[in-house]
């Protein structure tokens, strides 16, 4: 089995592509867009990818952020990322933040556990599980900790 060695820079991210806003209304199948990568160092082989310190996964305007983020590969691509520590999926109109995340490629969808906060805009959402389609931007938060139950504030439009 060949090994790839990958020694990165935290300034060198890879970014395949880049588009336009992403809107609700017009969101771009971001799950069918070219992957990047970057950290401090990593290991890439026929079989998977491991990635230390300030690893960051990138596709389209969607960006994924960890301590650490290991992967799986099948045929040359990427099946399945996982990220612990410190864990950040951002896309131009959402933030996540949690302890651990798991993308799968085959269904477009990233489960963030731990303590989780999702941002869009102002609005805050809480919980300990969420999941989040990259492609149609719909979201599932569940609560956890004491009483589990998911916490939020919302600000209507115009709202200050």
């Amino acid at each position: 089995m060949k090994t790839t060695h990958l020694l990165v820079t935290a300034a060198t991210v890879l970014v395949l592509t880049a588009g336009g806003m992403a809107l609700a209304q017009s969101r771009p199948n971001t799950s069918n867009q070219p992957i990047g990568y970057g950290a401090d160092s990593g290991e890439l082989t026929n079989t998977s990818l491991a990635l230390r310190g300030r690893a960051e996964i990138t596709q389209g305007q969607a960006r994924l952020r960890a301590n650490a983020i290991e992967g799986d590969v099948a045929d040359g691509d990427l099946t399945e990322l996982r990220a612990t520590g410190d864990v950040y999926y951002v896309t131009p109109t959402e933030t996540i933040r949690g302890d651990r995340a798991v993308y799968t490629v085959s269904n477009a969808t990233v489960v963030v556990t731990g303590d989780v906060i999702l941002r869009q805009g102002q609005n805050v959402l809480t919980g300990s599980r969420l999941s989040y389609n990259v492609d149609t931007g719909q979201a599932r938060i569940e609560g956890g900790g004491q009483g589990g139950r998911v916490r939020g504030v919302f600000y209507p439009e115009g709202s200050n």
